[in-house]
């Protein structure tokens, strides 16, 4: 297997963040109304890391959440290991807000699906948003992102890594080949 290539270090996802934040305030005409909600793991800590960024842009405090899709995802029951349940945490009402599901990878749009599906089951909101640090394409259903930070063209073997300060001790998104 080739040696992973880097597609992002920690500068340019500072900016890619920054860049997504700016972008969801000049997307939102009613910046009281927004709310975020990550996907757990990465998506989670990436949605805190936006908050932060929105509170100081529109100095609101930005309501921030996260959920688990382990049991929403269609492959729970063919999977062969045990999914890792993490907790969600939704602590605002989401009726009449705007909320912005935030992931590190899109791909197939399955885990987008599951997290719109476990969303819902905490109230409704007025609009549902998607802000991804990057889209790798190979799409099985029909989502498209709202923010993107970076569009990456893989082939469907390739594996993106997204490497964050909070689990991983780096900020990094490297592309790594299919095992030969």
């Amino acid at each position: 297997m080739a040696a992973p290539k880097t597609v992002l270090d920690r500068d340019d996802m500072r900016r890619t963040l920054v860049r997504i934040a700016h972008e969801i305030v000049e997307k939102n005409s009613d910046p009281a109304q927004l709310a975020l909600v990550g996907i757990h793991r990465r998506g989670a800590f990436l949605a805190a890391r936006i908050k932060q960024l929105l509170d100081d842009l529109l100095e609101l405090d930005i309501p921030a959440g996260s959920i688990d899709i382990a049991f929403y995802r269609d492959d729970v029951a063919t999977r062969p290991d045990q999914p890792v349940v993490h907790a969600s945490d939704v602590p605002f009402d989401l009726a009449g807000r705007t909320v912005v599901i935030v992931d590190d990878v899109l791909f197939t749009g399955r885990t987008v699906r599951a997290a719109i599906e476990a969303l819902f089951d905490y109230g409704r909101p007025s609009r549902v948003q998607l802000a991804v640090l990057a889209d790798r394409g190979h799409r099985e259903l029909p989502f498209r992102p709202d923010y993107v930070g970076k569009n990456l063209p893989t082939a469907r073997g390739e594996r993106v890594n997204v490497h964050l300060d909070e689990l991983d001790g780096e900020d990094s998104v490297t592309i790594t080949g299919a095992p030969a």
